[in-house]
């Protein structure tokens, strides 16, 4: 079911179909094995103008207008970075930890520049995205609270979850207009909760009724010579277990935690989003996503996005303050004194999971 409709809700609207996708999927998987992986940076591009140009919202269209040689620059650069790093690793030890005290510092800046490019380069109707995300924020979000985390043994990893997302949301802009995320950190305790409880509860059953422990699973890794094949049963069974156990619980995560982010975010004008995903949904599509997949030994892998695109598409909306026309209008007068030179680039892509 979709979010509820008001007549001031607009549902997200996915277009896109397997067979179509699958044509561009496949001429991008081909070109960049032909030129071993070089034109893998303008498949991104074909694939992200493709999935934004194909994610409508009251008939207005996202759009990505990055270039093919913008995302190549990018990983040249981290390529170049990697092997003199590890030309100086070996060539001189002690240099080689102070570059990796360098990096980690590093970090957070590459990360607020690889934001930045991202957002610049996508739009809704002809107005462009920003991010005004600072260094000493992500040296906070991405360096700082990992460490609390860890030193708290992960008991604040909602926490910092929210943190991340905060960073993220509340410095990207739509046009001129600002995003804001208000989610009670309550809601990601309780997601972390249900995740945990699906993972005791999967291990707690499986000890019941098979003996599951990580004693037999030792017992079996020393029996490995003994008896191979009963050895290799066991640790089968363990890793079925713990993939049945860990899956799921991320799945579960992530979708309340999608609703608890979306339902807690407005955009600058009244305008609020909505996303009513279901986890049991969720982990379906998955599950039978990655069975599909793999028995067509990948050929099946565009058919899976479309199909996952759909559903957060169809279960993502927006609660309107005023008409889009009105508020597209707005933002393009705003932003038009700046034009699209913003836009062509205070940053570059590096292929940083963001």
């Amino acid at each position: 079911m979709s979010p509820e409709q008001t007549p001031h809700s607009r549902q997200f609207q996915f277009t896109g179909n397997a067979k179509e996708w699958f044509g561009v999927w496949i001429v991008n998987l081909l070109l960049s094995i032909v030129t071993i992986g070089i034109y893998s940076a303008w498949a991104k591009v074909r694939t992200k103008k493709y999935f934004y140009g194909n994610t409508h919202v009251d008939g207005r269209n996202f759009d990505y207008h990055a270039t093919g040689g913008q995302i190549l620059k990018g990983r040249l650069i981290v390529i170049a970075a990697i092997v003199v790093f590890q030309i100086v690793v070996t060539l001189m030890p002690i240099l080689g930890i102070i570059l990796l005290i360098a990096l980690v510092i590093f970090y957070p800046w590459l990360l607020t520049r690889a934001m930045m490019f991202n957002a610049r380069v996508s739009s809704f109707s002809n107005v462009r995205f920003n991010f005004v995300g600072t260094y000493g924020q992500a040296f906070k979000v991405f360096f700082i609270y990992p460490i609390l985390c860890l030193l708290t043994l992960y008991t604040t990893f909602p926490i910092l979850d929210r943190a991340m997302k905060r960073f993220s949301i509340d410095n990207h802009r739509l046009g001129t207009a600002a995003f804001e995320m208000n989610a009670k950190i309550s809601a990601f305790y309780k997601a972390a909760g249900l995740a945990l409880l699906w993972i005791v509860a999967v291990f707690a059953i499986a000890a019941l009724t098979m003996g599951f422990s990580i004693t037999a699973l030792g017992e079996a890794s020393l029996a490995m010579e003994n008896d191979p094949g009963a050895a290799i049963a066991v640790i089968g069974a363990f890793y079925l277990v713990f993939f049945l156990g860990f899956i799921p619980a991320g799945v579960i995560y992530q979708a309340f935690t999608r609703n608890v982010i979306y339902n807690g975010t407005t955009l600058e004008g009244g305008h609020r989003l909505r996303s009513n995903v279901s986890a049991p949904q969720l982990f379906w599509i998955a599950v039978s996503n990655l069975v599909v997949v793999v028995c067509t030994l990948g050929l099946m892998l565009p058919w899976a996005q479309i199909r996952i695109t759909r559903y957060l598409a169809n279960h993502t909306g927006v609660e309107l303050g005023s008409s889009v026309d009105d508020f597209i209008g707005v933002q393009q007068d705003a932003t038009s004194a700046l034009g699209d030179a913003y836009a062509d680039i205070e940053g570059i892509d590096v292929g940083l999971p963001i």
